[in-house]
């Protein structure tokens, strides 16, 4: 079983992802696709923040740009933590959608997918901007297809999308 969750920055779909995850069965893997940054003192404490939130009997992956194989070599239940850090973390916003849902399609276990919604946003200023968004909503769209759930977070709140 997939589940997507969308949500915007700060909408709690983080940690209602992690709420979901807790009920899976088996072992969890919490695949993280940020990687910390020596140079940002905000994102570094952003990372901290997940990683004292999560339940310390969960094994912790760090992916980075490498999500379809972390998703391929993980066992059990799954949390990839998110699609966003996933495609910022590609050169040009250049991703593999195609091998991301073969591996998703190809687990055994359910698997929760966390990504920030990009069209409720304002416009980006800068060409890299729009590449990001336009790349990420795409991503999102592909695996909405392939996901049996798909819930939008808005103030740590879930709704259900058909």
């Amino acid at each position: 079983m997939i589940t997507l969750v969308l949500g915007g920055a700060r909408s709690g779909k983080s940690a209602f992802a992690e709420q979901l995850a807790g009920g899976l069965p088996g072992p969890v893997t919490y695949i993280a696709t940020a990687l910390p940054d020596p140079d940002d003192a905000d994102h570094a404490a952003r990372i901290r923040a997940h990683r004292d939130r999560r339940d310390p009997a969960w094994t912790t992956r760090e992916a980075g740009a490498d999500l379809a194989g972390a998703l391929g070599a993980a066992a059990g239940s799954v949390l990839v933590d998110s699609l966003g850090t996933w495609v910022a973390a590609h050169d040009d916003a250049a991703v593999d959608v195609t091998a991301l849902l073969a591996a998703l399609e190809a687990r055994a276990g359910d698997t929760i997918v966390v990504s920030e919604e990009v069209g409720l946003g304002v416009h980006p200023s800068s060409e890299a901007g729009r590449r990001f968004r336009d790349t990420l909503g795409t991503v999102n769209l592909a695996v909405a297809d392939v996901a049996d759930t798909v819930l939008l977070v808005v103030a740590g709140r879930a709704l259900r999308l058909e």
